[in-house]
């Protein structure tokens, strides 16, 4: 693959691929354009009346874009049995001028000062595509994901990628659709401005778990 660009980076997003690596010891990277692809319904998010409870609570401080690098390193952490990532040191850097540039974001989850879960992922136009996340303590990602959920109802979004599907999203409402059909909705979320900012840092969990469309 030619030397990367954050441009080319961000431009290969929008035809509907991205980048990985066999390891984040393995400085090679491949282009990938999944025949199935997961995204998220915007407007079927699961939200289990255990993990509503436990919003409520407020459990951890989140924040948004406080340390986007830092959760991009614990994401390629092994963790949870998970002995190796794709997230080698080329994507820490490209995806860092991303965020620099503020097409990629992160979510945090905060216990005292200790950052315990996050996720993040690529931002264009009404699209967000999910990359990674963590979780060092119960729920943390889970909790991360739902805020991310409810920051991009309430900015407009159309599109939340997640670009594979597994068991874990799938009881969070992902759901697989084909090639054909990511591509569809790709275009169509082009069309459309999403504003990631939209949501007040400082609405109440509440607030977050009404605007989220499915509760059960």
């Amino acid at each position: 693959m030619p030397a990367l660009t954050p441009e080319i980076l961000l431009n290969a997003y929008t035809h509907g691929i991205f980048p990985m690596s066999e390891s984040r010891d393995d400085p090679d990277l491949f282009w990938v354009d999944p025949e199935k692809r997961g995204i998220f319904p915007l407007d079927n998010f699961h939200v289990s009346r255990s993990l509503a409870k436990t919003i409520r609570k407020q459990p951890y401080r989140i924040t948004v874009d406080t340390c986007f690098r830092q959760v991009m390193k614990a994401c390629a952490e092994p963790l949870d049995g998970r002995a190796s990532t794709w997230i080698n040191r080329t994507i820490l850097d490209l995806y860092t001028e991303l965020h620099l540039s503020g097409n990629a974001h992160s979510i945090e989850c905060w216990e005292g000062e200790e950052l315990v879960g996050g996720l993040y992922g690529v931002s264009f136009a009404s699209v967000f595509c999910g990359e990674s996340m963590f979780s060092r303590r119960s729920n943390a990602s889970k909790i991360a994901l739902t805020y991310l959920v409810a920051r991009l109802n309430k900015g407009g979004y159309r599109l939340l990628d997640t670009q594979f599907l597994t068991d874990h999203l799938a009881s969070l409402g992902a759901v697989e659709i084909s090639r054909e059909e990511y591509h569809r909705r790709l275009d169509e979320a082009l069309g459309s401005e999403g504003d990631f900012y939209s949501l007040d840092p400082e609405t109440p969990p509440s607030e977050i778990l009404q605007s989220i469309t499915q509760t059960s």
